[in-house]
């Protein structure tokens, strides 16, 4: 009705759309559309490529569809999934923006000791010594994978939770990557509750898109330079709460032992009915006055920050976990 409504407000040849079909067919050919990929009521799988025309889940054997009365099939639940590779090729076709992709090798101040960009960090420092291609060409993009849940009807009462997967460009300046416009939603998964440890089965799409970036790479035009470039890119970090990080990683995030960085020698304790963590002066510089002060708890802080496990040494925390036979990781082989 409003599009009817603007199109006879405008003057005759307008080019608006006539209706929501059309506004969506023009921003399909755009680039700008989805792909709606139908999921099992129980988060098993996907309908997708080699599942696509089942019409029961193969783990748990729920049928696909809510309502199944001759044509009329309604599914469970629908994954709507935006195509991450055609909207980066995108942020390349705007020469100002594809300038500002490279800003963190040809614009970056760089300082001893000041953080002011993703690039000064030690993970992305650590990718360009063990990748050299990531580092040959400031065009290869790093991102940011950011996931968490929000009520759609805005209401307190209302349980009901949809979980977005955003992806933030590290590459471009610190005053533009957090920008909406340059904030990209590939996944938006249905509720009415959270997907939890199972949100692995919905992240599958994206995740053969990234390994294709990662591995491969996509042709990719450059306005800046004019010309054509192999377009790769690698995901630098998470960000999420601890919620997500139980859903992400599989990580226990409750208890006494619930700090991702502090593990076995989190500093916690029992308030009523609460876990109250209090090792957080254990940061502050070994001489700090904070250290001797009883005011927060009635002790001094002596002990020193926890050192940060390398790669290797997580892994062989993993190891440890082969002893556990006959259990089954997630719900599928």
């Amino acid at each position: 009705m409003l599009l009817k409504l603007l199109k006879e407000a405008l003057p005759t040849g307008d080019t608006l759309p006539a209706s929501y079909y059309e506004a969506k067919k023009m921003l399909r050919d755009l680039g700008l559309g989805y792909e709606s990929i139908h999921a099992c009521i129980n988060d098993c799988v996907l309908f997708w490529k080699e599942l696509e025309d089942y019409d029961k889940c193969p783990v748990c054997n729920e049928s696909r569809w809510k309502i199944h009365k001759g044509k009329k099939r309604v599914p469970h639940k629908v994954l709507r999934y935006f195509p991450l590779i055609p909207r980066l090729q995108r942020l390349f076709m705007n020469k100002d923006i594809a300038s500002d992709l490279r800003y963190h090798r040809d614009k970056r101040v760089i300082e001893e000791n000041v953080l002011r960009h993703p690039a000064d960090g030690e993970a992305w420092k650590d990718l360009d010594g063990k990748y050299q291609w990531l580092a040959h060409d400031p065009r290869h993009l790093r991102f940011g994978l950011a996931t968490d849940g929000f009520n759609p009807f805005g209401t307190l009462s209302s349980s009901y939770s949809v979980w977005l997967i955003i992806l933030v460009v590290y590459n471009l300046p610190p005053w533009k990557c957090m920008k909406e416009p340059f904030l990209l939603m590939p996944l938006l998964i249905p509720g009415k509750k959270a997907p939890e440890r199972d949100i692995d089965v919905y992240m599958r799409p994206l995740i053969e898109e990234l390994n294709l970036l990662f591995n491969t790479g996509v042709s990719t035009y450059d306005a800046f330079v004019g010309d054509t470039f192999n377009l790769r890119a690698v995901v630098l970090g998470t960000i999420s709460d601890l919620r997500a990080l139980d859903s992400l990683y599989g990580y226990v995030a409750m208890g006494y032992k619930a700090c991702p960085i502090c593990l076995d020698w989190t500093d916690s304790c029992s308030l009523r009915s609460k876990i109250g963590f209090l090792g957080h002066r254990r940061y502050l510089p070994i001489q700090h006055r904070w250290r001797r002060s009883k005011n927060f708890n009635g002790k001094n802080e002596t002990s020193l920050r926890p050192r940060q496990l390398s790669g290797d040494e997580n892994f062989a925390m993993l190891q440890k976990l082969d002893h556990l036979q006959g259990f089954k990781y997630g719900k599928h082989d």
